[in-house]
């Protein structure tokens, strides 16, 4: 059956096991975080504003009978509420604590906008430390990162222009590399494989989302390997992140950090012919000062090997490269749900909120208290992407943010067309949904925001989990376990399905 915790419902209908069934709405609860009693609602929404109607939905399928069709295993949890009014239509284990996966990424957004501002931008500067003679700068040049989630070898190449333009051609002093912004995290979860280039390092300088671009071609003599600082027009080669092809069964991939260098291997038995893939950067600060100074070279700046510093630099400031502002940045992050970019973000809003953060689940913690203060919720986050599987979060919590921060998330959420049965788009449906989805094995989520045909404004959250399917799969077949593409599939079903009951269910 499905249920409503008494958190969620009038106090006097006393407890759990209240339903709303397919006609016919529960009682109202209240989701702002001022006006709502821990246990009940507001007097005057105490009353049921169900626009559906019994007879005329008696053949939609319940919410029960959709959960049991898709035979996922584990738990099911969802919540769905009128918008406006804060009318709970429907849920079941509203209260039930399970990983949120990249659906996290909204209270990050909502955390970062508030304290950051929407029009804030990162900047990535060049600094020298005294004048230039005859072409050289009389001291040191620094690289000067601000935690820019978005800077690509593009944005070095633009730079290093800059730097030319100012008629510099060499320094007699260091290569200096700032990355101090933020603390150096190695990497995001560290039970992923190690090959995952969704789970790469961070710092206060990165570059092309901290990823290289390995690529690889069997010739008559062997194997050649290239990694690049790969983005549009500018893919310089790297010597601060190297590749070695062996041949060994598993582990298909081993990693290391020697000397600052951080060295792969690869079983040659992974490899085609020819081909290539994107894998993680976990020193990231040593990564950029390598393809700056490639980038540098190739304008006819001469300048030494890079050392990496996590002091700030005082100096003249010779060339800036600034991102977009945080409201794009977080729409893109949204949509192609970029952890790195989530956890820079958030731990940019943590250091700014004078938070000490020396790692991600202290930055985590600080959201945490905000958004228990901000909103009266309590998520559990170890992180700003919902990359590791302990974080925990609730519908009703995810349901409560999102009908309070709708202003500024609705806008910049991505679209989501629904499925038919057949797993194909209904693309004339006359619903409208926006939403952030999240994944991680055996583990689908969605939440945001759904208009009905006639226009009812809904907001929903939706967690579907095999926590214990999840926690055993072996590190060695994360990235792809027996199983789980069937799974997701009736996973993404059961979304669509619960979407289209409640659009035809609580259509106005």
């Amino acid at each position: 059956m499905t249920d409503v915790t008494r958190r969620w419902m009038v106090g006097a209908l006393m407890g759990g096991g209240v339903v709303a069934a397919a006609g016919r709405a529960a009682a109202v609860a209240d989701l702002r975080p001022h006006a709502r009693p821990a246990t009940g609602v507001r007097p005057e929404l105490r009353q049921s504003a169900s626009n559906a109607h019994p007879d005329r939905h008696a053949h939609a399928r319940s919410a029960e009978d959709l959960i049991a069709e898709a035979k996922l295993g584990g738990q099911v949890a969802f919540l769905v509420a009128d918008a406006r009014t804060g009318q709970v239509l429907e849920g079941h284990n509203v209260d039930l604590a399970m990983p949120p996966a990249s659906v996290a990424k909204t209270l990050t957004t909502a955390y970062a906008l508030e304290t950051l501002g929407k029009d804030y931008r990162f900047k990535t500067q060049v600094v020298i430390t005294g004048p230039v003679a005859n072409g050289r700068v009389q001291g040191d040049l620094i690289l000067w990162g601000g935690g820019d989630p978005t800077l690509s070898s593009d944005g070095l190449a633009a730079l290093a222009s800059q730097v030319a333009k100012a008629g510099i051609k060499g320094i007699t002093g260091r290569f200096l590399v700032a990355d101090g912004a933020l603390p150096h995290v190695a990497i995001i979860d560290p039970t992923q494989p190690p090959e995952a280039n969704y789970n790469p390092g961070i710092s206060g300088l990165n570059l092309d989302f901290n990823r290289v671009y390995f690529s690889w071609e069997k010739r008559p003599d062997g194997w050649a390997v290239r990694m690049e600082a790969w983005a549009s027009a500018n893919r310089p080669l790297v010597r601060a992140t190297q590749m070695t092809v062996v041949d060994r069964g598993l582990p298909y991939y081993v990693y290391n950090v020697e000397n600052g260098v951080e060295k792969w291997s690869v079983s040659s038995r992974v490899l085609t012919q020819k081909g290539a893939r994107w894998l993680p950067v976990r020193e990231p600060g040593a990564y950029a000062g390598d393809a700056f100074h490639s980038l540098a070279a190739a304008r006819g700046i001469d300048l030494p090997a890079p050392q990496t510093t996590s002091a700030s630099p005082a100096g003249t400031v010779v060339a800036v490269n600034e991102s977009a502002d945080l409201r794009t940045i977080l729409r893109a992050m949204l949509k192609y749900s970029t952890n790195v970019t989530a956890e820079i973000v958030g731990m940019t809003a943590s250091l700014k909120r004078g938070v000490p953060v020396t790692t991600l689940a202290q930055s985590a913690a600080a959201m945490n208290a905000w958004a228990k203060q901000r909103f009266g919720i309590s998520p559990r986050l170890i992180d700003h992407s919902g990359l590791g599987s302990t974080n925990r979060v609730t519908v009703s919590d995810l349901v409560t943010l999102l009908r309070n921060t709708e202003g500024s998330l609705r806008d910049i959420l991505k679209p989501f067309l629904l499925l038919n049965d057949r797993g194909n788009l209904k693309r004339h449906s006359g619903v409208r949904i926006v939403a952030k989805s999240g994944t991680l094995n055996f583990v689908s989520n969605l939440a945001g925001y759904e208009t009905t045909p006639h226009g009812r404004e809904l907001v929903f959250a939706m967690i579907c989990g095999d926590v214990a399917r999840c926690d055993a799969v072996p590190q060695d077949q994360r990235e792809n376990p027996p199983g789980f593409h069937h799974w997701l599939f009736e996973a993404h079903m059961l979304h669509n399905r619960l979407l289209a009951r409640w659009a035809e269910v609580y259509d106005a």
